[in-house]
């Protein structure tokens, strides 16, 4: 009853869902009730995932989201297929947004654009779009709209 409670409120993978009620049963009992949940379609690893992108690709990048869902529990083919099937955004506008919402011009220096830098990368987004977006951000939002 526990379990059905925790994925009314939402979508848990399995393995969170195990550390949950480990404090509330024994491992033997929980791993049975777990697979009755799969079984009978109220608990999805896949259903997860999808979840979790849906709500938060607009404010990662690729590599924060596979990593995160990774860390939940996620099997890392599922990962994949998700992400490959995910409708994510063009990485590099995305991080322009995500870089636009936190800093209003672009770094002045070494240290702010490490600083900048350091930032787009905890968010997930790739090297080689931060290079690209703090060499002249305002350049390449101009290319975009033009």
């Amino acid at each position: 009853m526990r379990a059905v409670g925790l994925l009314a409120r939402r979508e848990h993978t399995r393995i969170e869902l195990a550390r949950k009620l480990a404090a509330h049963g024994n491992p033997d009992d929980i791993e049975t009730v777990i697979n009755e949940l799969q079984t009978s379609g109220l608990q999805s690893d896949a259903r997860f995932a999808e979840s979790y992108l849906r709500s938060h690709a607009q404010r990662l990048g690729p590599a924060r989201l596979r990593q995160t869902l990774r860390t939940k529990g996620v099997a890392t083919e599922l990962v994949e297929t998700q992400l490959s099937g995910a409708d994510l955004p063009d990485e590099l506008e995305q991080a322009r947004v995500v870089w636009g919402k936190k800093f209003a011009e672009a770094p002045p220096d070494a240290k702010e654009w490490a600083r900048q830098a350091r930032f787009l990368q905890g968010r997930g987004f790739s090297s080689a779009v931060i290079r690209r977006l703090l060499k002249n951000p305002m350049e390449d939002a101009d290319d975009a709209n033009a």
